[in-house]
């Protein structure tokens, strides 16, 4: 193509003449350009779903305070009225500020797993909840939770429990994981590997274990580290073949900042879910602890039975996870008026 100027300005553009052999080219050309981009295109399309890019499991943080030789491991207390118990027992361990600073983002997990009153016992007694609410508001908490993966419908299981208004009444907050609030989490354990977990325990500071003491029909009890349970989703009655494996895994994956267990009411008999009244006994007693391996051997005696006869106990100790014969450590026992 020429261009005919006059002076600076282009006039015209002229096209130069094109012979058939030239023309054929061209057209063969953008034929091929169209038939490529249609085919490019084609190939370029699957129905195959994208894969998406791999998530590494998360893993807990080890929500412990330091040791500290000066206080008791473990505080006992004994009395009708279940805030004051709770107070006293964790002034015996150092006092609140021990384990709660201004500002922290707190996690309490009672047990919430039945759709039960709480005269039956199944659950953690609203009272300790909301004690504990508010022992940590006091503390300064930017915000305390109380969570469970419940078994039954959870909704139901915190209104009944009487856990979902002492929550609220303390100024606390229920946290109900849905089915997206599971994040795949790395156990590290010998049964329990990656795991789906509720999200809510990788988004605080501090962790705080309110279980309750009951018999169990496989593992024998449920106490502190059985309710670590509750922190995961997923096929969790698979776990029952090994159930004392997966409750020493699970104690070993998640280190709470403290536990408080609820020994004001004890389901005797026909754990974990109960029903019956018959089979709840008033204990009247609050155990406060920072190993949970001496504090579910210490339970033991409300259930009647041996820490021979609970294999986790053992297994749980020979991991490092806290030491069986309670009577060797710093305990303090008292009464509340």
């Amino acid at each position: 193509m020429a261009e005919r100027k006059r002076g600076s300005e282009i006039i015209e553009k002229i096209e130069p003449p094109m012979d058939r052999r030239a023309f054929l080219r061209r057209v063969a050309g953008l034929s091929g350009v169209a038939v490529g981009l249609a085919s490019g295109g084609y190939l370029a399309f699957s129905d195959r779903p994208v894969r998406e890019p791999e998530v590494k499991p998360l893993r807990f943080k080890d929500f412990r305070v330091p040791p500290d030789a000066l206080h008791p491991v473990m505080a006992v207390a004994r009395g009708q009225r279940v805030e004051a118990m709770a107070r006293a027992a964790i002034d015996k361990l150092g006092g609140v500020n021990r384990f709660i600073q201004k500002g922290d983002r707190v996690l309490l997990k009672p047990n919430v797993g039945w759709d039960r009153q709480p005269e039956q016992a199944a659950n953690t007694g609203p009272e300790l909840v909301e004690a504990m609410v508010r022992i940590c508001r006091e503390a300064g908490a930017k915000s305390v939770w109380v969570t469970d993966v419940s078994l039954n419908d959870p909704k139901r299981c915190f209104a009944r429990s009487g856990i979902e208004a002492a929550t609220l009444n303390a100024g606390g907050n229920v946290r109900l994981p849905g089915r997206e609030d599971f994040l795949a989490t790395d156990m590290g354990g010998k049964v329990l590997k990656v795991w789906p977990v509720a999200r809510f325990f990788h988004e605080v500071d501090k962790v705080i274990n309110l279980p309750i003491v009951k018999h169990h029909s496989l593992s024998g009890c449920t106490l502190a580290m059985k309710n670590w349970y509750g922190v995961i989703g997923g096929q969790r009655n698979r776990l029952h073949q090994a159930i004392h494996d997966s409750i020493v895994d699970l104690a070993a994956a998640v280190r709470p900042t403290l536990t408080v267990m609820d020994a004001t009411r004890v389901l005797k008999r026909n754990g974990p879910t109960g029903g019956n009244p018959a089979d709840v006994v008033r204990e009247e007693t609050l155990i406060a602890s920072l190993d949970e391996v001496a504090l579910d051997s210490f339970c033991l005696g409300f259930l009647d039975l041996t820490p021979e006869a609970v294999p986790f106990l053992a297994m749980a100790q020979a991991r490092g996870l806290g030491q069986v014969s309670w009577r060797e450590l710093n305990v303090a026992q008292f009464q509340v008026g």
